[in-house]
């Protein structure tokens, strides 16, 4: 008999921190979403974010894995650290393709970067060779009807939290530790981490072309 292949959704980003919003998004794809997995892919830059100050790489990958460790569905992936730079979304799909054949990846972005989506790298490839996730964001109306074969709209629960908002916070020495899983939080939190200078804060939207 013919093993499926393991459903496996892609959401990436920079989780410049990674928060509660994103960690519920991807818990309700894994358990409402027809999705076996979800792998959060962190970015180390952004092709449409390109001056955009980012935490460490590795203090982000690091609270990615502390906030994923004791739920076996979602994952963190580093794949775009061994990436050409900047990392765009097709290399990454194609890399872990040969890297994982037993897997079919379906891209995880919200309906404001489907609505852009025409402006990514290999667009019509992405459409043609893989399955496409597009959650719910506000002010950006996606009709279903029109959506390719390939690209489905899930109707998630919206749970706005900006990345910025909590870099600002904690750069003004508030406690929101209920924003973040508390592994994640403690990472953050650290007088080792790195520093959350206000000139680096730019608004995070839970994807952009490479994802959140």
């Amino acid at each position: 008999m013919e093993t499926l292949p393991i459903r496996t959704g892609i959401f990436g980003g920079s989780f410049n921190p990674i928060h509660i919003g994103h960690l519920a998004l991807a818990n309700y794809l894994c358990e409402y979403g027809e999705l076996d997995e979800v792998w959060m892919v962190v970015s180390p830059q952004n092709p449409f974010k390109k001056d955009q100050q980012l935490l460490d790489d590795n203090l982000r990958l690091a609270m990615v894995k502390a906030a994923v460790a004791d739920y076996p569905k979602l994952k963190a992936c580093d794949v775009e650290f061994r990436l050409p730079r900047p990392s765009y979304m097709i290399s990454t799909l194609r890399q872990l393709e040969n890297d994982y054949p037993e897997r079919r990846f379906s891209l995880v972005i919200g309906a404001d970067n489907w609505l852009a989506f025409q402006h990514w790298k290999a667009a019509d490839e992405i459409v043609r060779d893989f399955d496409i996730v597009i959650y719910p964001r506000p002010g950006y109306a996606v009709d279903a009807a029109s959506l390719p074969a390939s690209v489905r709209l899930v109707d998630t629960p919206l749970l706005e939290v900006s990345s910025t908002f909590i870099r600002r916070a904690l750069q003004e020495g508030k406690d929101i530790r209920y924003f973040m899983h508390p592994a994640s939080y403690r990472l953050l939190s650290a007088p080792s981490s790195a520093s959350l200078e206000p000139d680096g804060l730019s608004e995070d939207t839970p994807s952009t072309e490479n994802g959140f």
